[in-house]
């Protein structure tokens, strides 16, 4: 009951216990999405190359974008991890030393028949005591005869765990983890965003804890190398100059000490020439 205005009881309706609760789950589910992040998308699951019914190559990336020299950057993200239409990896091979995982996009804007392969590698190593998977290559096929090669030596990681980079890429602002390797590859730009791939030993559906690459000469750190050597050479001249005032200082404080003492047949020869003068005059 509740009292209006007027001074008359009113019967409010009673709330149950489902209802507040129903009303605290909708004023916290409000409240959370307030909280998210507009803009970021949840990545989608690894593609995977299976063998003998095991996975065998596993790969993930945020983003797959790919340039060929001004033309339209394409977007290859959904076409490559979207579980709706999941990209033909029909192709991919995996062996006990080698691998290759195959994407094929078929017809892309102008591009026939366009594709990327990754080729790896698994070696042991006797100094680590381990084996170790490497990307050898990363190649765009197009058009059905022509390629472009990518080196991508660089990207490799102990089989017991995964690879991870935040960017992977043929641009030199990413420090180009993908170098060309033939004449058709200095024309495109290839770029894995978020890249994350394990293989050879994959014990899960998961990857396994990354080793995260280290790029040492981002635009960053040179940034920072460059600031620093400026503050060092003003910081040597400035302890130049301090150290010549200094000298500079003492050689004047000297110059007051030194005492010239005069002889004393300096004035009787000042006074005769002044005598002589004046007989000329």
């Amino acid at each position: 009951m509740a009292q209006s205005d007027g001074g008359m009881w009113m019967e409010e309706p009673l709330i149950s216990a489902d209802q507040t609760e129903r009303r605290l789950q909708t004023a916290d589910v409000s409240r959370r999405k307030l909280l998210q992040t507009p803009g970021i998308a949840v990545p989608f699951p690894p593609l995977k190359v299976m063998s003998d019914g095991e996975p065998c190559v596993m790969f993930q990336a945020r983003k797959l974008s790919l340039r060929y020299e001004k033309q339209k950057q394409l977007d290859l993200t959904e076409r490559a991890f979207s579980p709706q239409n999941p990209v033909d990896t029909s192709q991919s091979v995996c062996r006990q030393d080698k691998a290759t995982l195959v994407m094929r996009f078929g017809d892309v804007e102008d591009l026939r028949g366009l594709s990327i392969r990754l080729q790896l590698s698994n070696t042991f190593y006797e100094s680590s005591g381990q084996w170790w998977f490497s990307v050898d290559s990363v190649s765009v096929r197009y058009n059905s005869s022509e390629e472009a090669v990518f080196n991508a030596s660089d990207v490799y990681a102990p089989t017991s765990s995964s690879y991870h980079c935040l960017h992977v890429s043929s641009l030199q602002r990413y420090s180009a983890l993908l170098l060309p390797s033939s004449e058709d590859a200095h024309r495109w730009s290839l770029t894995f965003t978020n890249f994350q791939i394990q293989a050879f030993n994959i014990t899960s559906d998961r990857f396994s804890p990354a080793t995260v690459c280290a790029t040492f000469m981002t635009p960053a750190i040179l940034m920072g190398l460059v600031t620093s050597l400026i503050l060092l050479l003003v910081l040597a001249y400035a302890l130049h100059m301090v150290i010549h005032l200094k000298h500079i200082e003492h050689e004047d404080e000297h110059k007051a000490d030194v005492y010239f003492p005069q002889s004393p047949e300096q004035p009787e020869h000042c006074c005769v020439e002044s005598d002589a003068e004046k007989n000329i005059l």
